[in-house]
């Protein structure tokens, strides 16, 4: 019987294979001041796996003047154990991520260190509950600076003492960070909000929630009637959750067909996923345009979960038109006829719109969006499309203006807003292999270019001898 080789022996592989991997090992970053204190090279904002894996490829490129920080108490960074509620991830199980390419550091090998190859054979998906204490594992392990229950208020552009370009970044704590390159790895809803109908949202607290809230009490909604409104996997996932504390659910979708291709699945290709950003902008919007219209289709095993349940109805082409409270229940209007709920849950995602975010709204009309840049054909408009950034090659924001705020080109979104420009990379699993690398070279190619006159002098000034001319035996004539 094989004997699983244990975490502490799996360790000791990376550390090993890491050193293998280290080249080119001469430092080149030089510390830079702003006041006299030293500024960061990079801030990353959100510690989630694309921020672990933004600071972990950083590292590898010798730039370790990093900080990372989250606004979620330590170890409930991401949604994996706060409002992620589907039993497992919906990517395979033998998708990479943050290993970036490096064996010993994937999900499987941190898994079959403890379990043993077949168990990771006989997994199916994996639970995200393992997903995350594999995140946790690895951010423990590469010992990342990260301070937590942290967010960041605003940024605006600074000088270095040295006359160099800096951000200086407000925080929740009142400090003022400089740092010269600033790096959004803020989830799902990092360029804009999480969305519910008006007249939803207009409702007393108690009577509603979204999907993305952490703290929903399904214990309270035993024994009543829970409408769902949406038909995607995050609808889905609550509706199961509601169903499995012994709700009466009725999800409603407000298309005839709800979605069961996920095309996700499709682009899940080497071209696609390293070269759709380099695409011509028409291309980019039909196709981008085409997957994040079509929807998210939900899988198998969550259709399964909440079918097992004989209190499950899914009612499709009867969208809300309207909402209130009468006689304390929720009195719903849809397009055919009310409907009466105790509680209702929004699977409604997430709306582009950058002056949402704190952090943004400062100067969110400074930044060129895809309706400044690229006007479709006739037939194609689109204005969910329009809201997104519209992004730089190496992610970061471009002005709407030209002139108006170069210190922009520092910062950088790597989020769901960042899927116009590139496709799925931030929060994205299956991209994140492609799409770190690609974020990380715009990012050594920003510090490096700032720097060039230091490089310049620094090359001049070499004279490190590699050895000494015997110069007895060099002839004189």
């Amino acid at each position: 019987m094989h004997v699983p080789e244990g975490l502490p022996a799996l360790e000791a592989r990376i550390r090993r294979d890491l050193e293998l991997i280290a080249h080119p090992r001469l430092d080149w970053m030089t510390p830079r001041f702003h006041g006299g204190v030293p500024a960061l090279d990079v801030l990353i904002v959100g510690a989630g796996q694309s921020g672990l894996t933004i600071a972990f490829a950083l590292r590898r490129e010798r730039v370790r003047n990093v900080l990372i920080v989250d606004r979620a108490p330590a170890g409930k960074e991401g949604p994996w154990i706060t409002f992620a509620r589907m039993a497992t991830l919906r990517s395979p199980k033998d998708y990479s991520g943050p290993d970036l390419g490096i064996p010993s550091l994937t999900f499987q090998a941190w898994y079959e260190a403890q379990y043993g190859g077949q168990a990771f054979a006989d997994m199916g998906l994996i639970p995200r509950e393992m997903w995350h204490a594999y995140l946790m594992w690895y951010r423990n392990l590469l010992d990342f600076p990260v301070r937590n229950d942290v967010e960041v208020v605003t940024a605006g552009p600074g000088t270095l003492d040295d006359g160099g370009r800096c951000l200086l970044v407000t925080l929740s704590t009142g400090e003022v960070l400089a740092t010269r390159k600033l790096v959004l790895a803020t989830g799902q809803d990092g360029g804009g909000e999480w969305w519910m109908p008006d007249f939803v949202d207009a409702l007393p607290a108690g009577y509603r929630a979204h999907t993305c809230d952490r703290d929903i009490d399904f214990e309270r909604l035993r024994g009543r009637t829970v409408a769902v409104l949406g038909a995607g996997s995050s609808a889905m996932d609550n509706a199961a959750v509601a169903l499995e504390h012994g709700a009466d659910v009725h999800l409603f979708c407000r298309r005839a067909q709800p979605s069961t291709v996920q095309r996700y699945r499709w682009l899940t290709f080497a071209g696609f996923l390293r070269h759709i950003g380099d695409m011509p902008d028409a291309w980019r919007w039909r196709m981008i345009g085409t997957i994040l219209r079509a929807r998210e289709g939900f899988p198998i095993d969550t259709y399964r979960r909440v079918m097992a349940h004989a209190d499950f109805t899914m009612h499709v082409g009867r969208a809300w038109t309207g909402a209130r409270i009468e006689d304390g229940r929720v009195h719903i209007e849809t397009e055919r006829g009310p409907f009466m709920a105790d509680f209702v849950i929004c699977g409604t995602g997430i709306r582009q719109d950058l002056t949402k975010r704190k952090e943004l709204a400062g100067f969110a009309d400074k930044i060129a969006l895809w309706g400044d840049r690229y006007t479709p054909p006739p037939g194609e408009e689109d204005a969910a499309l329009a809201a997104f950034p519209y992004l730089g090659p190496d992610y970061a924001f471009l002005e709407k203006r030209p002139g108006e705020a170069p210190w922009l080109a520092d910062v950088h979104m790597f989020s769901i807003a960042s899927t116009m420009s590139f496709g799925p990379s931030g929060s994205s699993i299956n991209a994140i292999t492609s799409a770190v690398p690609k974020l990380v070279a715009g990012l050594t190619r920003g510090l490096f270019a700032a720097d060039l006159e230091r490089h310049w002098a620094s090359l001049q000034a070499y004279d490190v001898e590699q050895f000494q001319l015997d110069w007895d035996r060099v002839a004189a004539d």
